[in-house]
């Protein structure tokens, strides 16, 4: 690492927001160190008074390193906006303002600081925001130009400043207005980019998972059953699959009908999240049938797993149709045998199950 690129990480920092911020402070903070040479021109041609000068480059530049330090630091993350984007406006118009009045013949030169000053606003602000700070600026030169002309009229002459009122308070308001539409601009575009965000995670949602219960789809599932295999090939750690059916469930949809099923079948998944290991998965397979992934286990583990969440769900009642109805599973499991396909691990799971079945009702079956 150059360093330079050492230098600017310890000025900036490695968070890309923060970078963002320091570094628009710290041009603003170059800016303004420039206008400090150039006041200091004026000083040397005789045309400003080197003492206050001198005063105005220790307020001005010092004001604007504090907040450069006061964001670095992290204490600005307290406020809505860290970057304190109104606060520097506001301090480097008045000093602008001071300016304006320091440098006499070569006051012209402020006009356009005040022009770069409105650009800096349309990062952070809002446009109502650009709009008050326009305001506090045409007010404030007003004020000043007004005060400089009746005290020192032989410089700044009435006219003269009339006319530069004139043109700040005609390019400020039109520098705002600028400003506020490419902030609309950007602003709107964020808001495209976030719903474009929250409309692609919802397609990958729905690309991924079961609209109904919110678990894996069978799809999808297949997919993490192959990734799995080729995981535990690499690893030599075993895994288990469980299929998983509701007892009864045709009777509960004959009799309360389908909007009562799918209820069971979203209770259901709501249980197993409650139940299974963060690094287990549960997706539907189909109708009423669940399966169920069990990642670096073995058979008996595994077993206990399962017959915890039908213990769960067997203590359990649905509400359907006003009737607390009380639901069990049956379950066939088998753990993944070396050389194996996922499609034989499978094989020997749906025989498992319909043992399960054939046993009665809540049964768990590991082949």
């Amino acid at each position: 690492m150059s360093p330079l690129t050492r230098t600017t990480d310890w000025l900036l920092g490695d968070e890309p927001r923060q970078r963002l911020r320091l570094a628009q402070s710290g041009l603003a903070t170059l800016l303004m160190a420039i206008g400090a040479v150039a006041m200091h021109w004026f000083a040397y041609i005789g045309v400003a008074p080197a003492g206050p000068v001198w005063l105005w480059t220790l307020f001005s530049l010092g004001g604007l390193v504090l907040v450069f330090v006061l964001i670095r630091t992290g204490w600005t993350r307290q406020f809505a906006d860290p970057s304190l984007t109104v606060v520097q406006m506001v301090y480097t118009i008045a000093c602008g303002a001071w300016a304006y009045a320091l440098v006499g013949p070569g006051r012209g030169a402020v006009f356009p600081i005040l022009m770069v000053i409105m650009m800096f606003g349309m990062f952070e602000l809002r446009p109502s925001a650009l709009r008050g700070v326009s305001l506090y600026a045409v007010t404030l030169f007003a004020a000043v130009m007004a005060l400089l002309a009746w005290r020192r009229p032989e410089v700044y002459v009435p006219a003269i400043e009339f006319g530069h009122f004139i043109m700040v308070a005609t390019m400020l308001p039109a520098a705002s207005m600028l400003a506020g539409r490419l902030s609309r601009r950007r602003q709107s575009h964020r808001e495209q980019k976030d719903r474009l965000a929250v409309a692609l995670a919802r397609i990958q949602e729905l690309a991924t998972r079961d609209e109904l219960t919110g678990l894996i789809h069978h799809r999808h599932m297949q997919e993490l059953l192959q990734q799995e295999h080729r995981r535990s090939a690499r690893s030599g750690q075993s895994f288990c699959v469980a299929l998983i059916d509701i007892d009864r469930f045709k009777a509960v949809n004959q009799r309360f009908g389908r909007a009562a099923g799918d209820e069971v079948l979203r209770a259901l998944a709501r249980e197993s999240q409650a139940v299974i290991r963060l690094s287990d998965v549960m997706g539907r397979w189909g109708g009423d049938v669940f399966v169920l992934l069990l990642s670096d286990t073995r058979v008996a583990p595994a077993r206990s797993g399962v017959e915890r969440l039908c213990a769960r769900v067997a203590s359990l009642s649905v509400r359907v149709a006003g009737e607390d109805l009380r639901i069990t599973l049956s379950a066939g499991m088998a753990e993944h045998r070396a050389g194996e396909t996922v499609a034989q691990t499978l094989e020997r799971t749906e025989r498992a199950l319909g043992e399960a079945k054939s046993q009665g009702q809540n049964r768990v079956v590991a082949a």
